[in-house]
């Protein structure tokens, strides 16, 4: 794969920690502007089962997609798996910004695919922030909801163009942040 033109942005942080918030309030702020692409992501769950809007898919069309090199980068977490559509490299191709929810585990493979045109932004909160929010989302119980919090390590990501983001605060703030950051590439 050539070199891309634009640069891919790997959106990462613990369940909780509100990436899909951010990204949503900086993708308001940008909407006017075509350089910025907000990708969806294919996952293996239902539309029905909440969380932010994606695109569903059954696990058999998933693996058929995957083995037919259907995703730029795909991955399992949570029982789930999930996939970036290959058609964001035409869009890297054509100079633009590409701003993706992925996992940590994927972000090494990213920076080979596209050495030097791939930035991450660490979405962190305070434990409690990220225990509440999960709670608020009504998928786990209380108990399983600190034994997640508890057995998680640190979220430490190394490496050049990492921005961490801390989301503990107006959402406003965070966005504004992110947009700001994402208008410098």
């Amino acid at each position: 794969m050539g070199s891309p033109a634009g640069t891919l942005v790997l959106v990462v942080g613990a369940s909780g920690a509100g990436k899909d918030s951010v990204m949503q309030e900086a993708g308001r702020l940008l909407s006017g502007d075509a350089r910025y692409v907000f990708a969806s992501r294919c996952i293996t769950r239902p539309t029905e089962a909440g969380g932010e809007a994606h695109i569903p898919l059954e696990p058999s069309e998933f693996e058929a997609r995957e083995q037919a090199g259907g995703f730029l980068l795909s991955w399992r977490a949570h029982g789930l798996a999930y996939g970036l559509p290959a058609a964001l490299a035409d869009e890297l191709a054509a100079g633009r910004v590409v701003v993706v929810n992925v996992s940590r585990g994927v972000i090494d493979q990213a920076r080979r695919m596209f050495p030097g045109h791939v930035r991450v932004v660490v979405v962190t909160a305070p434990k409690d922030v990220l225990a509440e929010r999960l709670a608020h989302r009504g998928r786990e119980s209380q108990d399983e909801i600190r034994e997640r919090l508890e057995r998680a390590p640190p979220f430490f990501v190394d490496g050049t163009g990492v921005l961490e983001l801390r989301n503990d605060g107006p959402l406003k703030e965070a966005g504004q942040a992110l947009a700001n950051f994402l208008e410098q590439l």
